[in-house]
């Protein structure tokens, strides 16, 4: 074996070594960023540790700065549109990445980048599968934003997509197409990506289900016509009676806003869609998604049963059959059961966490 042949193998040995050791160094990096981003805690927010301290603590960031933590969430913006700033603030927005219930992929840019090249690529980070995306970032003053707006420049942006839904937990190819869409604005951008193991976003995922299969219940209630009644008429009773529109459905609203419970066409269709009649509407109260009560269930009869009377209707309950005397204190209380689960696991009644994952 000649000399040249010797150097070259040695050289190539040394080239696998340096590249060995750079792969280390890279691993270690981003382990550490990850433990800043993500610390670790001796107990699992969405376990609720038996505590109200464990709830809230399930909430908050350990550190000043604006990394993943509960929130309340900031107004949405029209599709591809910024949402409203004042340009003279400098306080950070409110919306933050939730841990209990999100991953997060940071993207950090090698130059800040300015809000208008980023805002066309916000439609395609609005979910993965079936599972939304929320979209965050941090501007090259080091404020903290829920949304991306045209006029200023960001050096780092986060993508917070969600663990688990009414669909079921977050699956390989979810997380693999929201890692892929991370990839794709780094290279469009010039950025890193980083982000947890795919296995471990997967099991939190699964733990997550677990938790809130556990724990979702919704209650019905059916008001029966009889003879096909005017939409027109069925949604002007509706709202006189205390009803506001939330999508193809009527909501009855808590003091904060929240829906206690919900107004439906049998058929789905909105109360203004089409000229037909109406013979058949549900009432619904979504437990998880709706603000904690000592009579959630004795409010919804109440007004089901006002409803009834003002459209010479029938009320009965999702079995189709009459309410029985009391049915309403006895569900009341074992509701008020489901609503100390929750509030344990981390996802209190009502609160954007719940409707978030119960969604």
């Amino acid at each position: 074996m000649s000399d040249l042949q010797i150097g070259l193998i040695a050289l190539g040995v040394l080239l696998i070594l340096l590249v060995l050791g750079f792969n280390w160094w890279q691993d270690r990096r981003v382990r550490r960023k990850m433990q800043t981003h993500f610390p670790t805690s001796e107990q699992d927010p969405l376990l609720g540790a038996g505590t109200a301290a464990g709830a809230a603590g399930a909430g908050s960031s350990p550190a000043p700065r604006r990394e993943p933590g509960m929130g309340g969430e900031a107004p949405r913006a029209q599709a591809g549109q910024p949402a409203p700033v004042d340009p003279g603030t400098d306080a950070d927005d409110a919306a933050e990445p939730d841990p209990a219930c999100e991953v997060v992929i940071e993207i950090n840019f090698a130059e800040p980048v300015r809000g208008a090249e980023l805002l066309p690529y916000m439609q395609s980070l609005r979910h993965v599968g079936r599972k939304p995306m929320r979209v965050f970032a941090e501007t090259d003053q080091r404020r903290h934003r829920a949304h991306v707006h045209a006029d200023e420049s960001y050096a780092s942006m986060q993508l917070a997509v969600l663990l688990a839904n009414r669909s079921g937990p977050l699956t390989a190819i979810e997380w693999s197409q929201a890692w892929a869409r991370a990839q794709d604005m780094a290279e469009r951008f010039d950025a890193t990506i980083e982000g947890p193991d795919q296995q471990a976003v997967l099991e939190q995922g699964a733990r997550l289900d677990d938790t809130c299969a556990a724990l979702d219940t919704q209650v019905g209630l059916t008001l029966l016509l009889g003879t096909a009644q005017p939409a027109a008429e069925v949604l002007a009773v509706a709202r006189d009676s205390g009803f506001v529109p939330d999508g193809n459905r009527l909501a009855w609203p808590a003091e904060n806003g929240v829906a206690r419970f919900t107004l439906a066409r049998a058929d789905g269709a909105a109360f203004d869609a089409g000229m037909g009649g109406i013979e058949r509407l549900y009432l619904l109260l979504d437990v998880p998604c709706s603000p904690a009560d000592t009579r959630a269930f004795g409010r919804m009869v109440d007004v089901g049963r006002d409803l009834a009377a003002r459209l010479r209707a029938e009320l009965v309950d999702d079995q189709g059959k009459p309410l029985a005397d009391g049915s309403e204190t006895v569900i009341d209380e074992r509701l008020q059961v489901l609503f100390g689960q929750l509030e344990q696991a981390g996802l209190p009644a009502g609160s954007e966490r719940a409707q978030r994952v119960f969604a």
